[in-house]
């Protein structure tokens, strides 16, 4: 496949809109990591498709049920958690975390929702010592997912054949994307998610 096909820049803007996506998350909050794991319909799992922090390289691409953990429980209940103490919380999935080589202690974890459909699970793991995650963060990442699942949303609809997606105006979302992301202490990931986002926007006009 040539890189001037269109299939491939696709997939190109695609990797490129998660990873910033997860850079700028793992900056919001000065975390040890951040992952993005996106739903797989059609085999009924989670796969990690992008990873800033520990083990990123060899992480991406590896799936697990869709129900499991704090991600399959965030999956199928669409709704944000944050627990500060995981090993003591009955829905971590302590063996899949040991599988990845890292384990968490604490994150904060918000679904992808586009259309009310669940795309996937945005996760941030272990804010440094004394600064644990707080309600206010967790709305804080629910914001930011919204706004990221939307571009995500209508980068799959320019892969369905440039299919309009439904919801606010495209300058709207890279906007308050804008205004959510100036508590970022990493100035380049925000432009680089910015940027991201308007790449794919590109493509669809």
């Amino acid at each position: 496949m040539s890189a001037e096909d269109p299939g491939h820049d696709s997939e190109a803007l695609h990797r490129a809109l998660l990873q910033s996506v997860v850079e700028v998350a793992r900056a919001i909050f000065a975390a040890k990591g951040a992952s993005v794991f996106l739903f797989d319909e059609e085999t009924d799992e989670l796969v990690f498709e992008a990873v800033a922090g520990p083990d990123e390289q060899t992480l991406v691409g590896s799936r697990f049920p869709s129900s499991t953990g704090i991600a399959g429980w965030v999956l199928v209940t669409r709704q944000p958690l944050v627990v500060d103490d995981l090993a003591s919380d009955p829905r971590f999935a302590r063996q899949a975390a040991e599988a990845t080589g890292y384990v968490p202690n604490a994150l904060v974890a918000v679904p992808l929702l586009a259309d009310e459909r669940a795309l996937g699970v945005l996760e941030v793991l272990d804010r440094p010592a004394g600064r644990p995650f707080s309600l206010d963060d967790m709305n804080l990442l629910t914001q930011f997912a919204h706004q990221a699942a939307i571009g995500l949303d209508l980068l799959r609809s320019a892969r369905r054949q440039r299919a309009a997606a439904a919801g606010e105006g495209e300058g709207a979302v890279i906007a308050r994307l804008g205004t959510l992301l100036e508590r970022a202490d990493d100035n380049g990931a925000t432009l680089r998610l910015l940027e991201a986002l308007e790449r794919v926007l590109a493509r669809r006009s």
